[in-house]
């Protein structure tokens, strides 16, 4: 794809999460300065937005907003995502259990994507959205997935993966990563104590869909998760059991992995 068209799709993007930001209609003007782009290059955007009904105009003020057309689109998307349908029933009951924000993610490329997350009932909890992208050694699911991957090429990984300091706590040394790893391994979940956000932690652990390894994890606050870590590791574990389970009863396959 050429380089034009990459920036048009990243600006048209940039664009509706301005718009999400923002939550009232903005005027061409506005969209320029939030996404920084040129006032010319919006233009172009918007007019297809607009002919493609993604986008309505109104006259006083002059702005634009999005339609429903975005949404309808977007809820009908996730209402036939195998992994997301697959996997709810089990995140909400482990949440329930553990009273903890759940998260679902498998790796991306270099970095690890939240699929879904469901917020834990308390006012003091871990907040994430679904979309977000978060590095491999400093969260949870990352280390999870790190650990899933088979020795050789663990190590043919983390010898090119920059491994920057996301907070004090994170592991930036490779030695210091690998022995960490291989405790989870040892265990069957891994940790994070404040590595991806300060004073949250968190378990987590993988299960096989399908062929393709997916990681569940449970996020708090720390002096939540240490005082019932290890009941939380093991809810975290029945969880990847059922959804290995439930994957294999829909795909005569599925195993948890690690």
């Amino acid at each position: 794809m050429a380089k034009s068209a990459v920036t048009a799709v990243d600006r048209a993007l940039a664009m509706i999460e301005a718009f999400a930001a923002a939550r009232r209609p903005l005027s061409l003007t506005e969209l320029s300065r939030s996404i920084g782009a040129p006032k010319s290059s919006c233009h172009a955007i918007v007019g297809t937005l607009v002919e493609g009904g993604y986008l309505y105009s109104l006259s006083r003020p002059r702005a634009l907003y999005p339609t429903r057309r975005l949404h309808d689109l977007a809820r009908e998307i996730l209402a036939h995502d195998p992994f997301i349908d697959l996997a709810t029933p089990a995140l909400e009951a482990l949440r329930e259990a553990t009273g903890e924000t759940v998260i679902f993610g498998k790796r991306q490329g270099d970095a690890v994507v939240y699929l879904q997350v469901i917020e834990g009932p308390n006012a003091i909890r871990y907040s994430a959205a679904p979309g977000e992208h978060k590095p491999l050694h400093s969260s949870a699911v990352g280390k999870a997935l790190l650990g899933s991957l088979r020795d050789a090429d663990l190590r043919a990984l983390l010898a090119r993966l920059e491994l920057p300091a996301v907070t004090g706590a994170t592991l930036v040394d490779r030695k210091a990563l690998q022995a960490d790893l291989a405790k989870g391994r040892k265990r069957g979940w891994y940790l994070t104590r404040g590595e991806n956000v300060p004073d949250v932690w968190a378990v987590a652990a993988t299960a096989s869909i399908d062929g393709e390894t997916v990681a569940i994890a449970v996020a708090g606050p720390r002096h939540r998760m240490e005082a019932g870590l290890e009941e939380r590791a093991r809810l975290l574990l029945g969880a990847c059991d059922e959804l290995a389970g439930r994957a294999g009863s829909v795909s005569g396959g599925g195993r948890r992995a690690g």
